[in-house]
């Protein structure tokens, strides 16, 4: 393209505009109204900009002897938008079997567009390495960036760098201050390796449930003579070492972060929003939502993104390790039904050039852990022999274990790693290959169906060390089906028996539009929901579809964890949630949701975990971390429907190595005699020394051939119950602390040693809330609303409050769960109102409590400007709306 002026300004010599077109998809012809700088850029050809990831830098450099203005525009070829794997794009928006096809398949600019404006020097790319010795005692951090000088003289300048670190208080720490004169020629571009900066001791970054996400500021700065500062750069840069190789023993591949080996409990993420409204905002749930489930990775899959840089800056910050995909699947790049196209993107150099602008933009990112080079599929031979090449390891980073075939790839140099595009992580060809699957290429992942939860602990359930795709069902709670569906949806699936007296489900179209997968799998699986009695509207489908969320999603992971490092080196879960309104596997809904799955999955993975194997009935402690449990017990009880405890027990002392799970004592209650048909069991692990509670988990189980029908009569059990709240409010970021005691008569543990309250703390992974300000007032102002009969309110003080729910049954209160709402009613003439106030995080929910038991739950979220929140508990046994006004 040509030179054109668009305007003239006085401006300083060698001031530089930048304008920076993050994303485009499918554009031929872009206009771009820039009014903030009064510039408009008519009509202007990109050609090929279907680019998930590539950065188009249109340069405006005024070099003012005559107010030049000089336009730089990266084009490529433009291809059909039919046949979508032939391009370096989002294979997703063509649809998927959990995906409707984007109708527009998101044509356009769809990222950030930013201006900027720099001196006559540039900072480009920086790349940031640390590398370890001495048992990590000394570090390095290495560096090297481009410097590129678009004046016509030369720039003699001052290069800048400062480390910082961010210590208790809001205090900061100013590690490194260093300044190098350098000169850059002019109309160049010029590679710098700042030399070395040494750390003793630095504080490090560990994946989620293993330590602290350590992070350092990083800024760089160039000034230029006579200009001043020309440009800066600034990154958060976690000091840590990725291993990852694979296991002799299940050939699984394993994952070292800091020298200790890390079992993988993670899930498959698409993207944020399917129509690619993608904000900060929601990065930081979405990634915050899975470290609470006790995630620690997440799995960029090939079709969808390479994402934003805060989708992985939230990955950082709550410790996510990150797999990294390149844009191959095997539906769209040569493997699908019918085979598809075999020969990959039409233009391999312009994959080759995005796929490396992407490894620039995320390498310095602590979270990203490997790079694959697609999904069920490796890429053309040329395109994996370059990224090969591309991503070799630097010598520094080659563990001993690296595979022969590997071998190859490694480089002999024994220069700076921070010279390398990126020397620090290995690169997989296919997420079926080398250590993932069967590690031969072969379909070899999966499944994707419902599952008794017992499969999950059966030998022959999965043969391979690690499965990158396993999945199951997601319905959503029945709000959300309201808000996100005409009435014509709300009806629930036809449940048909069959002659072999299994069920099919028969959904209505809109759900079946939306991707819904059954709970029932005829002739291998009893459908799940009907265990519990057939659903008798959408409220009951969806309630019971929770239960089988959160037993199924629990039984997948403490089934796997059951094996770890025996069999299995990790799992992802296909998928922990949809960018769309979609009914197939997710742990949140798109309006940001939990399902009951979340809790299921933010139980079993817990770092220290007392769990029940559901085929051996014994009761076994896992413990991932890297430290021995000492001064142990764990105490099992089995509670029935009668508000009896016929089965109790407690463990002697017992100890639990680093790394290991651990068989304890097989539960005999369903060997008993008298055992009832349907029973409650808990389980905790807990300190001698303070009885200090490490572990809960909580059952409700069936003898064989049994099931929960018995469970819809509990429903009118009227257990009561204690509820303190306590409320702090800062603008409209609410923090809630709910308390919740069951006060029903004990039995049998009455004289037994009682637990002290459950506080998990980190142990759990949970993020704990602190109070910031607490809202004062008139007597109304955050009371307890008595809203039901039965209700009876005290108020001890001006910030806590105390509900009493009345009940004259003594039992379990089951299946609790708290939700956040506006005062605003559900119903607004015909139409369903959705008075969710969303999203809320929540510490804990649906959880039960057997008699004498309490649970702190802590509660955030922001309330709309001037709502009036209150939060609501319901329970299985619980049908009335307990709420406080906030």
């Amino acid at each position: 393209m040509g030179t054109r002026r668009y305007y003239q300004k006085e401006c300083s010599e060698g001031t530089t505009l930048i304008l920076l077109i993050s994303s485009i998809l499918m554009v031929t012809i872009c206009l771009l109204s820039l009014f903030i700088l009064l510039i408009t850029l008519a009509k202007f050809l990109l050609r090929g900009a279907r680019v998930v990831i590539m950065r188009f830098g249109l340069s405006f450099a005024s070099f003012f002897s005559k107010a030049q203005t000089r336009l730089v525009l990266l084009s490529c070829q433009c291809v059909f938008p039919r046949m979508i794997g032939k391009d370096v794009a989002t294979q997703y928006v063509e649809g998927w079997d959990w995906m409707c096809p984007i109708r527009d398949r998101n044509t356009g600019i769809w990222d950030e567009v930013s201006i900027s404006i720099s001196g006559p020097v540039n900072i480009t790319d920086p790349h940031l390495v640390s590398t370890f010795h001495d048992d990590f005692k000394r570090s390095y951090l290495h560096c090297t960036l481009q410097l590129e000088n678009k004046s016509s003289w030369i720039a003699d300048c001052t290069l800048k760098i400062q480390v910082s670190t961010e210590l208790e208080g809001n205090i900061c720490l100013v590690e490194h201050l260093q300044s190098y004169a350098i000169t850059v020629p002019p109309q160049s571009d010029i590679e710098y390796t700042i030399p070395s900066l040494f750390f003793y001791k630095p504080n490090l970054w560990w994946p989620n449930g293993m330590g602290k996400q350590s992070l350092y500021n990083i800024e760089i700065s160039v000034d230029v003579k006579g200009f001043g500062e020309s440009d800066s750069w600034s990154h958060y840069f976690g000091f840590r070492k990725i291993e990852s190789t694979i296991d002799d023993s299940t050939g699984g591949r394993i994952f070292k972060v800091n020298g200790e080996p890390i079992f993988i409990r993670g899930g498959n993420w698409i993207l944020s929003d399917g129509l690619l409204r993608l904000t900060k905002k929601r990065y930081m749930t979405d990634i915050k939502f899975h470290a609470d489930m006790n995630f620690n990775m997440l799995r960029c899959w090939g079709g969808g993104l390479a994402e934003r840089p805060d989708f992985y800056h939230f990955c950082d910050v709550y410790g996510l390790m990150v797999w990294q995909e390149f844009w191959i699947t095997g539906d769209v790049d040569g493997r699908g039904i019918p085979v598809s196209n075999p020969n990959g993107p039409l233009d391999h150099d312009l994959f080759l050039l995005c796929a490396r602008d992407t490894v620039k933009l995320l390498r310095n990112h602590a979270s990203l852990a490997l790079w694959v080079g697609g999904n069920e599929q490796v890429p053309p031979v040329d395109i994996n022999k370059a990224l090969k090449n591309d991503l070799k390891l630097h010598p520094m980073f080659v563990s001993y274990q690296t595979s022969k075939s590997e071998v190859i790839y490694l480089s002999e140099e024994s220069t700076d790693p921070s010279k390398y595009l990126d020397g620090t992580r290995v690169y997989v060809q296919g997420s079926m290959w080398d250590g993932f699957a069967n590690g031969k290429g072969d379909f070899t992942d999966g499944p994707y169906e419902i599952q008794y939860p017992e499969s999950f602990f059966k030998d022959s359930f999965y043969k391979y060390g690690f499965n990158p795709e396993v999945g199951s069902v997601g319905v959503p709670v029945a709000a959300t089906i309201r808000a996100t569906m005409p009435p014509v949806g709300w009806s629930i699936p036809i449940l048909k028996k069959r002659i072999d007296g299994y069920i099919e489900e028969v959904p209505n179209p809109i759900w079946d539009y939306h991707k819904y997968i059954p709970y029932s799998k005829p002739g291998k699986v009893h459908d799940q929901i009907e265990l519990y009695g057939a659903p008798k509207d959408l409220d009951d489908f969806c309630e019971k579809a929770q239960l089988v969320n959160y037993v199924q999603y629990r039984a997948l992971l403490e089934g796997w964890t059951s094996f770890m490092w025996t069999k299995f080196t990790g799992v992802l879960i296909w998928k922990t949630q949809n960018p769309w309104t979609g009914l197939r596997g997710q742990f949140y809904d798109h309006l940001q949701d939990q399902t009951a799955g979340f809790y299921g999955c933010r139980c079993a993975a817990q770092p220290i975990h007392v769990q029940l194997n559901l085929v051996t009935y014994f009761v076994e402690v896992v413990n991932t971390t890297a430290d021995e449990l000492k001064d142990m017990a764990v105490e099992i009880s089995v509670w029935d429907l009668d508000g009896a405890c016929p089965y109790y027990k407690v463990t002697e002392k017992i100890v639990i190595p680093p790394k290991k799970v651990k068989q304890i004592i097989e539960m005999k209650y369903p060997k008993m005699k008298d055992a009832k048909p349907v029973y409650f069991l808990l389980l905790k692990l807990f300190r001698l020394s303070d009885n200090g509670t490490i572990s809960r988990n909580f059952y409700w189980l069936h003898l064989p051939g049994q099931d929960y029908k018995s469970l819809e009569q509990y429903q009118q059990k009227k257990i009561p119950l204690k509820i303190d709240s306590d409320v702090s409010v800062s603008g409209t970021r609410h923090k809630v602390r709910m308390t919740v005691e069951n006060i029903s008569k004990k039995s049998v543990v009455d004289s037994t040693r009682s637990v002290s309250a459950m506080d998990l703390g980190d142990a759990s992974g949970s993020h704990s809330t602190r109070k910031e300000t607490t809202r004062k007032g008139n007597g109304s102002d955050g009371l307890w609303r008595k809203i039901r009969s039965g209700l009876g309110v005290a108020r001890p003080s001006d910030n806590r409050r105390t509900l009493e729910v009345s009940g004259t049954d003594s039992g379990v209160a089951f299946f609790l769960h708290f939700s956040v709402h506006t005062s605003e009613s559900s119903t607004d003439g015909e139409e369903y109102n959705d008075t969710r106030i969303l999203p809320v995080h929540y510490s804990d929910n649906y959880f039960s409590l057997t008699p004498g038991e309490n649970m702190a739950v802590d509660i955030s979220f922001e309330a709309p400007q001037g709502s009036s929140p209150r939060v609501v508990l319901r329970g299985w046994n619980h049908h009335l709306d307990h709420a406080v006004m906030i």
